[in-house]
């Protein structure tokens, strides 16, 4: 960065801080005690604060990432600051460690977003650091960082993961997939991502190489996302395999991901299974519209940056040159609706989640409303193809088996679990000019401001219960 874009970038996170100061501040004084989730997280980390680290709570289905972070990050500062009594570990201290794990989003997301785009000389510095600042304000993400919650942890280290990944220091990247493993175990997913990134980009060098001895003209350097190109790509993978050479430099490559799967895989077999504590409520099945939800989910918050006239045309002119393409595609995702639809108890149990609302209000109006929006999981599905076009079909498969991967083993439809595969998305696709930008900061302050404000003062009671109940994501 240059000096100018240095001293902006630190007044930017600056003032990011000190917003998000004072709404954690107000946030606390009105919910003091331990909110939904942190009845678990609370107790667990204040056990940790006092060394008991053989004692866990049954309940959680996490490892002890956010707790190791927490008594890591607070011990010094009780130390330095001689603190005494129960605020060292209260639930406003463990909550605010997510304070500073979102200004480290902030940050990473900046660096990645230079990273990728560094050869984009048509958008400014401005427009890097305004992207960097909206995702970090993402509304599901900003909402759990006054909570005890690990989502800011997670994304944390996995985005910081995926830098490392970018700059080739994939050892240093595998140590920082383990920690984001520890917040949440599905972050094995994305560690997968990383090391596919590594695989597309070789298989994107060697289709070059391949190109370039065919001397073929009409031949571009990075596959084209199209059914011409996936074929082509498909006849070229069996090649690909079939090289020694190649294999051999995938996984010198990626043999720092790789060990980290095998002590993952390690541990699963000795847990039988990758959730710890209460597994009751979270058992795998294939929910494939979760990919329908997610796309809903992309669609809507990626409006002000993604929709266009000219997109509008370009898809009904796509339905008009490959009719029977998009009519079977409608089919699959029809019979996908219809045969793999599931809901979670907890989805139409728990009426403090604007994902019941969302389940309740539409799709429990008609048994048909499932199938109705069918049309619209096709238009969203078809705005993420076009948003990534730019990106090779290798890399799209990579990306594109994580998002399955990280979503249809999901029964409860949750927000939460759409936070990493949506940033992913957002920095990956061109960086928007500064008027989509500021359309999009306002939507998401608009929400953000929405969510907060429900929060603090929409309370209500359930009848079998004094305490105040809040609405969040």
């Amino acid at each position: 960065m240059e000096k100018f874009e240095v001293h902006v970038f630190i007044a930017l996170c600056s003032i990011n801080f000190l917003i998000s100061c004072l709404l954690f501040s107000k946030i606390t004084r009105e919910q003091r005690d331990p909110y939904m989730d942190e009845i678990f997280h609370v107790p667990q980390a204040q056990k940790y604060c006092e060394g008991k680290f053989h004692e866990w709570d049954p309940m959680i289905t996490t490892l002890p990432g956010l707790y190791l972070a927490s008594v890591g990050l607070i011990r010094p500062v009780v130390w330095l600051a001689d603190l005494k009594g129960s605020v060292v570990c209260s639930t406003a201290m463990l909550r605010f460690i997510n304070l500073l794990f979102n200004s480290g989003n902030l940050y990473i997301i900046y660096l990645i977003i230079c990273r990728l785009h560094m050869k984009d000389k048509s958008r400014s510095a401005t427009c890097r650091m305004l992207s960097a600042l909206v995702l970090s304000t993402f509304p599901v993400l900003y909402f759990f960082t006054f909570l005890y919650y690990t989502d800011a942890g997670s994304t944390f280290f996995t985005l910081f993961m995926y830098l490392m990944a970018l700059y080739g220091s994939h050892k240093a990247a595998a140590l920082l997939g383990v920690c984001a493993v520890l917040f949440r175990q599905t972050n094995i997913i994305w560690m997968a991502f990383c090391a596919g990134t590594v695989v597309a980009q070789k298989m994107d060098e060697s289709w070059r190489t391949e190109q370039s001895k065919k001397r073929d003209e009409k031949s571009s350097s990075q596959v084209p996302l199209t059914i011409n190109g996936a074929m082509r790509v498909m006849r070229f993978l069996l090649e690909f395999l079939k090289t020694p050479s190649n294999i051999k430099a995938v996984v010198l490559s990626t043999w720092p991901y790789i060990a980290a799967a095998v002590v993952f895989a390690v541990f699963v077999v000795l847990n039988n299974g990758i959730v710890v504590g209460d597994r009751s409520s979270h058992e795998a099945c294939l929910n494939f519209p979760q990919i329908f939800y997610f796309l809903s989910f992309t669609l809507i918050f990626s409006l002000p940056t993604s929709l266009s006239y000219q997109k509008g045309v370009r898809f009904l002119q796509s339905l008009r040159k490959q009719p029977l393409i998009h009519a079977v595609l409608m089919t699959f995702f029809l019979v996908l609706v219809w045969k793999f639809t599931f809901v979670h108890k907890y989805l139409l149990a728990d009426n403090r989640h604007f994902p019941f609302y969302v389940w309740k209000r539409i799709f429990q109006r008609h048994e048909l409303v499932r199938f109705l929006l069918v049309p619209g999981y096709a238009f969203a599905a078809w705005n993420f193809l076009d948003t990534l076009r730019s990106k090779s079909l290798f890399w799209f498969l990579v990306f594109s088996a994580c998002l399955v991967a990280a979503t249809v083993p999901q029964k409860l439809l949750e927000f939460r679990y759409f936070i990493l595969p949506y940033l992913l998305y957002r920095i990956h696709i061109p960086v928007p000019s500064l008027p989509r930008l500021l359309l999009e900061f306002g939507l998401y302050t608009a929400v953000n401001a929405a969510t907060v404000y429900i929060f603090i003062y929409k309370t209500f009671q359930w009848p079998d219960s004094t305490a105040a109940q809040r609405f969040m994501w």
